[in-house]
């Protein structure tokens, strides 16, 4: 089971679109996929008509054994299921802090539906956090939307500051590049200046359109609904490159 995560320091850059489409291509590609929803707003899951998780009180525990397996839910596609979120994520830092070796926890939780799952996808709420570092502790690759402005560049270096700083293996961090407008002069040059600097950037793509802003009204992964669409393609380009990519490992 390889577990990949979508992750950002900042919002809004692309990281639940890119999780969505993801999950539904690894099914599609008869892959057994879990995708679990971190972020408090719970708009993967949302995307998925996937109801809340049930509420969950800390001194408990998160998703402990039997917990976590009761509030997976099947999505509409058979082969992919849904770890839906909950408000009270918003507190999950307060409930990793009381539980030993703190800084490992979601990776041996997620460890225990190995013989379920081909593929877990996270996605994950922004922020520098606990929750954060068990991501990135959990993760066999953190793909990371960078939309080409000043503040997306200082933020991912401010990323990779983070792992030196923990001394995590930044041969996890594969980034790409959101929301891309390719007459503004700015993301041109900043893109030039950050593939220079950072070669890892996958080849792929994904352009600020309309089309991927949708997600919400139909409900679906733009790949299920806007197939012929440019987005639609970059997306399915993007995701065989992910998929390419996890195949070397």
């Amino acid at each position: 089971m390889k577990i990949i995560s979508s992750y950002s320091i900042k919002g809004g850059v692309g990281k639940t679109a890119l999780s969505v489409n993801l999950a539904y291509t690894l099914q599609q590609a008869a892959q057994r996929t879990l995708l679990v929803d971190l972020d408090p707003q719970g708009a993967s899951a949302f995307y998925f008509r996937v109801a809340p998780a049930k509420k969950f009180k800390s001194k408990e525990g998160w998703l402990m054994g039997d917990r976590l397996r009761r509030n997976i839910r099947e999505s509409d596609y058979p082969g992919l299921d849904i770890l839906p979120s909950n408000l009270a994520y918003r507190n999950f830092d307060l409930m990793l802090d009381r539980m030993g070796k703190s800084k490992k926890q979601l990776r041996r939780i997620l460890r225990t539906l190995k013989d379920d799952y081909d593929f877990v996808v996270l996605d994950c709420p922004p922020g520098l956090t606990l929750l954060s570092e068990n991501v990135f502790r959990a993760s066999d690759r953190i793909l990371v939307p960078v939309i080409p402005t000043t503040l997306s560049e200082r933020t991912f270096t401010q990323l990779h500051e983070f792992f030196r700083q923990k001394e995590l293996p930044e041969s996890r961090i594969v980034p790409f590049f959101s929301m891309v407008q390719k007459r503004n002069r700015i993301h041109r040059d900043t893109m030039e200046a950050m593939i220079a600097e950072h070669p890892e950037f996958l080849a792929t793509v994904i352009p600020f359109s309309a089309d991927i802003e949708r997600m919400g009204l139909h409900r679906k992964p733009v790949l299920a609904y806007a197939s012929a669409r440019s987005p639609a393609h970059a997306y399915r380009d993007l995701c065989a490159e992910i998929v390419r990519w996890e195949e070397k490992f």
